[in-house]
């Protein structure tokens, strides 16, 4: 299971299908009229609803500025033999990516510019984490979001035809190459890059231009220009 805290990723959570299995609210919930009404939700709802004290809800709390609620919900059971890909395809891998805000930006941006899935390979921090699902805003509960090995992967994308391409600092510049249909672009950790051995799976590694001097983007930043730059026509 996995918590999700703070009122927008709650109200995301009801609107998903997962299974919400009980939710902690206390006062600080009814201080906004946005709060009160999701409390409202949650009774509705019949939900297992459990009031506390402000005292006792921030010792359950991860969050700076607790907004006086947090669900518990189930992991949705995804396989990649179930991952049906469109004819025309994005894929977001991610390789060691240990900053749980990165993580959630990068699920977000990859639900945001249409990608098929998220594939999170080992090395990479939990995607249920309770801060990789704050920052992602709950779009991992509707964005498909699997955990694999490198050898999963690899057999995979073979068997759907789709090409791996990597973000590295001296791939080809964006741009100059044309996108196959089927595509997965692999973010490395945020320090280290690619590892030697996802780096040797790729079929082409890709570069973002910059100015001179210019070292780095966030890892983030830079597989939004990559994913929108590669987006599926529309």
């Amino acid at each position: 299971m996995f918590v999700a805290e703070g009122v927008r990723t709650v109200e995301e959570l009801l609107a998903s299908p997962l299974l919400v299995k009980g939710i902690l609210t206390c006062d600080l919930l009814d201080r906004t009229p946005r709060g009160a009404a999701l409390a409202a939700q949650c009774l509705g709802r019949d939900l297992d609803v459990l009031r506390v004290s402000e005292r006792e809800f921030l010792s359950a709390s991860e969050t700076e500025h607790p907004q006086g609620i947090l669900a518990i919900a189930v992991v949705p059971s995804l396989t990649l033999d179930a991952l049906a890909l469109p004819d025309d395809a994005r894929l977001l891998v991610l390789d060691g990516i240990q900053d749980p805000g990165n993580a959630g930006t990068l699920l977000r941006t990859a639900a945001a510019l249409g990608c098929a899935a998220t594939l999170v390979l080992p090395g990479t921090v939990d995607p249920w984490n309770a801060k990789v699902v704050r920052s992602a805003v709950g779009m991992q509960f509707t964005h498909p979001t699997l955990s694999c090995s490198e050898e999963e992967l690899d057999q995979f994308l073979k068997g759907q035809n789709v090409a791996l391409w990597g973000a590295a600092a001296d791939g080809s510049a964006l741009g100059t190459l044309p996108a196959p249909r089927r595509l997965a672009v692999v973010m490395g950790n945020e320090g280290a890059g690619l590892k030697p051995s996802l780096r040797e799976r790729c079929d082409q590694l890709v570069s973002i231009a910059m100015v001179p001097g210019a070292e780095s983007l966030n890892v983030a930043v830079a597989a939004g220009i990559l994913l929108h730059a590669l987006r599926t026509p529309t």
